[in-house]
C-alpha cells in the first residue's frame, strides 16, 4: 500500500517537474505506463525509510532484543509525501546504555547513507525553470533547504541560466532525498523517545531531561516565529511524553568511540535541520 501511495505521489511530482499534464486519473488508467514516472521517488523514499528502520532492527538483533521488521505507513491519496513513514516495534526492554545508544543511532546513520546519494542523484536530474513565486496568480510549494542540501546544490547543480527569476525545479528523487533527510533530522531531535532521545538518554539521564525541555521550548519559539507546524510537534511530544523509560541496567558507561559517534549524530542533525520545511506561495 505504501508503495502504491508513494508511486502516485512520485508521479505527481515528476510529472510537474517535467511539465507533463494529466487532467484526470482516467488518463493514468488508460496509459498505466505514466506511473513509471513515480518509480524514482517511490523506490528512493522506501529505500531511505527501510534502511533507517533496518538499522534499528539489526542493532536489536545484535543485542538479542525482540523487535519486529519494519512496518511502512501509507498516507491517504493527495497527502504531500505519500507516506507517514516507517517504524519497528521493540517488544522487549532495552538492556543497557550501550544497547540503547547503538539501537538509537543505527537508524539515522543508515538512512543518511542512502539519503545523501539519492539527494545528489536528484540534483543532477533537476533543471532550472522560471520562479513560480514570481508568476502572478500562481501557487507553489516552497521547500526550505538545510545546510547539507544547500551545499549539495552548490556543488552538483548545473549553473542557472543568465538573468534572474529562476529556481531549480526539483526532480522527484531530490524530493525523496529531502524527505529522507528531514526525517533523519526530526528523528535525531534529542527529545522523548525519538532516536535522538535514545542517544541523549544513553549519555546521561539528566542530559536527556535538559535537552527534552530545551527542545520543547524551541518548538514553541519556532512555531510562533517561523512555522506553525512546530507547535504541532510540541503538542505531539507532550502527548506522548517527553520522558524516557528506564533501562534494565543503568550503570553502563559509553565508550569513547560511541561518544564520538554521538557528536557525529549531532552534526548530522544540524546539517539536516530545516527551520521552515514547507511554505505555500501564491
Amino acid at each position: 500500500m505504501t508503495f502504491a501511495t508513494t508511486l502516485l505521489t512520485g508521479f505527481e511530482w515528476e510529472a510537474s517537474s517535467r511539465g507533463v499534464r494529466v487532467e484526470s486519473f482516467g488518463e493514468i488508467l488508460a496509459q498505466p505506463s505514466l506511473l513509471l514516472l513515480g518509480l524514482p521517488y517511490s523506490l528512493s523514499l522506501l529505500a531511505i525509510l527501510g534502511t533507517h528502520e533496518m538499522g534499528h532492527y539489526i542493532a536489536c538483533r545484535r543485542y538479542g532484543i525482540d523487535s519486529t521488521p519494519p512496518y511502512f505507513l501509507p498516507s491517504p491519496p493527495g497527502m504531500l509525501f505519500g507516506t507517514f513513514g516507517a517504524f519497528i516495534r521493540i517488544r522487549a526492554p532495552i538492556t543497557d546504555r550501550r544497547a540503547l545508544f547503538d539501537i538509537g543511532v543505527a537508524g539515522p546513520l543508515a538512512g543518511a547513507v542512502v539519503a545523501v546519494p539519492v539527494l545528489i542523484a536528484g540534483i543532477l536530474g533537476s533543471r532550472w525553470i522560471p520562479d513560480p513565486g514570481a508568476l502572478e496568480g500562481s501557487t507553489a510549494y516552497i521547500f526550505g533547504n538545510s545546510m547539507i542540501i544547500s551545499a549539495a546544490e552548490s556543488i552538483f547543480a548545473a549553473p542557472p541560466p543568465p538573468g534572474e527569476g529562476y529556481v531549480l525545479a526539483h526532480s522527484s528523487m531530490i524530493f525523496a532525498g529531502w524527505v529522507g533527510l528531514l526525517a533523519t533530522a526530526l528523528n535525531l531531535l534529542p527529545v522523548g523517545q525519538l532516536d535522538g532521545g535514545h542517544i541523549a538518554y544513553s549519555l546521561s539521564m539528566r542530559f536527556h531531561r535538559y535537552l527534552s525541555r530545551l527542545c520543547l521550548a524551541g518548538f514553541v519559539v519556532l512555531g510562533l516565529t517561523v512555522n506553525e507546524a512546530w507547535l504541532f510537534w510540541a503538542t505531539l511530544i507532550i502527548f506522548f511524553s517527553p520522558g524516557h523509560p528506564r533501562l534494565v541496567e543503568e550503570r553502563t558507561v559509553l565508550t569513547r568511540a560511541r561518544r564520538l559517534v554521538a557528536i557525529l549524530a549531532g552534526i548530522i542533525l544540524i546539517a539536516c535541520f530545516v527551520p521552515s520545511p514547507i511554505r505555500i506561495v501564491g
